[in-house]
Formats: structure tokens, C-alpha cells, sequence
């Protein structure tokens, strides 16, 4: 597999170029995450553009959120990347998957890439770094599966890629860069790291908005001094092509609060300072608080800001049995911050269902509080 495989112009992009202003989207983990230390690689990227195209003012929405996956992605995207109008959103999830089972990530992969496209509006660049559980596969000069699979809808989906973990593990085999400069713990990159990887989304960019015969022309508009020309008209919608999976997660609902029934303590409140991508939190530190709620769809998921100090919950579905709720809590865990899905269903029958939910503690030593705040409560049609 190429480091770089083009599968679509940047037709859109570069008109957006042209018209003076371009929004850039890029959604993923910590990897891609907008941090106070800017380790990483959507900096160089956004720093290239900006001064390739110095007439062109340069949006950035970066909803990228820290261990989190695809599954969290498909409830986000509309709020994050596309209410936000991004011409040009790049999705990085190749490391944060790659624990989950091959059929529930191709679902939540091929829904959250359905709906950026749905509008026809955004073009999309896929992003592959790294992390340390690829190097049996990449040091036999094998694609890991969590990337091989991405490119499956790469491919369905005319898609252009860039593996970048690659391009950085060519530049450590070429003495260009040791691996401690590129990746101390195995998984983040330092800044020099954080740079390779731009360097080969650049080199992509480079390629569809500079180098190519149909972008001469956008570039020397960028380095005259005088406005820029009328926009060339867009190329045509595109239809977005049969499912690759039909159980993808393309449809998607949140619950508002409001329709939830509650039973002791809770609030809602603003999250803003603990969880800036979610707007509100149904809050309670109440042993033997319960919520409970009816929906109609297939699956169901609860994405908690969580923590060492979270409380766990039993929950009963349609009626059902009891399920006691054991999560675990890495050591990199702090008391809360973590937004965390965990999902009750993803196969349910069509029709009406309820769930009924109890706090509780969770009995164990790594339970150190009762927090439940939960930010979202999803559902997949």
C-alpha cells in the first residue's frame, strides 16, 4: 500500500480556496486533538495552508477528543464538522479502533464517512497514524487491519488516504528522525513526530491544490496581489454509492434530557468546563438515583464523562434481566474527563423499548467516587 493513494480531486477545496475562505475539519483522538502543547500534526497542516494561501482566510474546526472512536464520531459529526460547514474534514481513527471487533467499527466507520458525504458539500481525506500494537504487522511490511479495513471504504467511497504512520516509520529507517523523537510512549508523537505526520498530509495537499495542471491556476491567484478571480462552478453531487455494510450507522438520534424520567437528585447543567464537545450533563452523585426512558431504534448508547470517581449503574432493558456494569479504569485515567461511550445494545428488534437504570457504586478500589454525569444518550436507527 502507497503512503499516498488519490482517489478524488479536491475540486471543491480548491474552489473554496478561491472564494476567499476554506474550513478545514478534522475529527479522531489524541493524536489529532487540539492540545495546549499544538504536538500535533493538523498544526503544520493548517500553517501550510495558511501560508501557501495567504489571501484565503483559513477556518479551523478541530473536534478531535482524546481515546475516543468511530462509535462516538457518528453522534458527533453532525453538531461538530457539519453544522460547522467544513469543505474539507480529515478522520483519524485508524489507532483509537483498533481494539474494537472488526464488525462494529466497519459500522460506525462506514456511518460516520455516509454522513459527512450525505450533503455532497465536504471532501473527506483519510488519515492512518500509529501505534505500537502495528509494528508486528508493518515490520513484516503488512497493512494492520484496522488500517486494510479503513481501506476497504476508502475505496467504496472514492476516498484519498494517507498513511502517515508509515511515512514516519520510513523517515526513522532513513536515519531522519530517531524513535524516541517521534514516539517516546509508543503511541503520541512528539513535535517532530506530530511534523511527519503533517509533512505527509502536506505532501497530499501539495499534489491536488498546488502541484497539479487544473490548480495552477488557484496558485498563482494566491500569490497576486489582487482579488480573487469569480469562483469556477462546483463539480456536480455525487450520489453516494450502496452501502459497503448494510448495518452501517449512517441513522442516528440523541434523547433530549428532557424526555428522560428521573427519580431523586439529579441536575442538568452546562458542561462546558468539563466537556467542551458536549453542551449539557445529566448529573447526580446519588447512590440509588434512577432515570429511565423509551426510544425506538436498533441500538442504544450512553457517553458519560468519566473517571476514577465515576459511579458505575445496573440497568434493565425491555424488562429484561438485571446487567450490573463493570468498567474498567486504565491507570492514564484521571477522576473524570474522559467522554466515554458504553454502548446497551446495537441489535435490538425494530419497535418500541425502555430501559429503567439505577446508580450505583461499584465496589472495587478503582471506584472512588459516584459520579454519574452523563452528556449524551444516543440512539442508532
Amino acid at each position: 500500500m502507497d503512503t499516498i493513494i488519490t482517489r478524488s480531486s479536491l475540486a471543491r477545496t480548491r474552489n473554496k480556496l478561491r472564494s476567499g475562505t476554506v474550513t478545514l475539519g478534522f475529527i479522531g483522538g489524541s493524536i489529532t486533538e487540539d492540545g495546549r502543547s499544538a504536538h500535533n500534526w493538523p498544526e503544520p497542516v493548517t500553517r501550510w495552508l495558511a501560508e501557501t494561501f495567504p489571501q484565503t482566510r483559513i477556518v479551523v474546526e478541530n473536534a478531535a477528543i482524546g481515546a475516543t472512536g468511530s462509535d462516538l464520531a457518528v453522534f458527533r459529526a453532525e453538531r461538530d464538522l457539519i453544522e460547522r460547514q467544513c469543505d474539507l474534514i480529515f478522520v483519524e481513527f485508524a489507532v483509537n479502533d483498533y481494539l474494537t471487533a472488526s464488525e462494529p467499527r466497519m459500522r460506525a466507520r462506514e456511518g460516520l464517512l455516509r454522513k459527512l458525504l450525505a450533503d455532497g458539500h465536504s471532501e473527506l481525506v483519510l488519515v492512518y497514524t500509529y501505534s505500537q500494537r502495528m509494528y508486528e504487522a508493518m515490520s513484516r511490511k503488512e497493512v494492520p487491519d484496522s488500517i486494510a479495513e479503513f481501506e476497504q471504504l476508502a475505496e467504496h467511497y472514492g476516498i484519498s488516504s494517507v498513511w502517515a504512520g508509515r511515512h514516519a516509520w520510513e523517515e526513522v529507517a532513513k536515519g531522519r528522525m530517531t524513535w524516541d523523537e517521534w514516539l517516546p510512549d509508543g503511541l503520541h508523537p512528539t513535535y517532530r513526530g506530530s511534523l511527519s505526520y503533517g509533512q505527509s498530509v502536506i505532501a497530499l495537499l501539495e499534489r491536488e491544490l498546488t502541484a497539479a495542471p487544473h490548480a495552477a491556476a488557484l496558485h498563482a491567484d494566491a500569490d497576486a496581489d489582487a482579488p480573487n478571480p469569480p469562483n469556477p462552478p462546483n463539480p456536480p453531487l455525487r450520489a453516494l454509492p450502496e452501502p459497503f455494510n448494510p448495518h452501517h450507522w449512517e441513522r442516528t438520534e440523541l434523547v433530549p434530557f428532557e424526555e428522560v424520567q428521573l427519580e431523586g437528585p439529579w441536575t442538568i447543567r452546562r458542561a462546558v468546563a468539563l466537556m467542551p464537545r458536549v453542551d449539557r450533563l445529566l448529573s447526580t452523585s446519588a447512590i440509588g438515583a434512577k432515570l429511565s426512558f423509551s426510544f425506538s431504534g436498533r441500538g442504544l448508547v450512553l457517553v458519560f464523562d468519566f473517571g476514577k470517581k465515576s459511579a458505575e449503574f445496573v440497568y434493565r432493558l425491555d424488562g429484561g434481566e438485571v446487567v450490573a456494569v463493570s468498567r474498567d479504569r486504565p491507570d492514564w485515567c484521571g477522576d473524570g474527563g474522559w467522554l466515554r461511550p458504553y454502548w446497551i445494545a446495537d441489535e435490538l428488534p425494530e419497535g418500541r423499548h425502555h430501559i429503567e437504570l439505577e446508580v450505583v457504586h461499584g465496589n472495587r478500589e478503582d471506584c472512588r467516587g459516584t459520579n454519574f454525569h452523563l452528556g449524551i444518550i444516543g440512539i442508532l436507527k
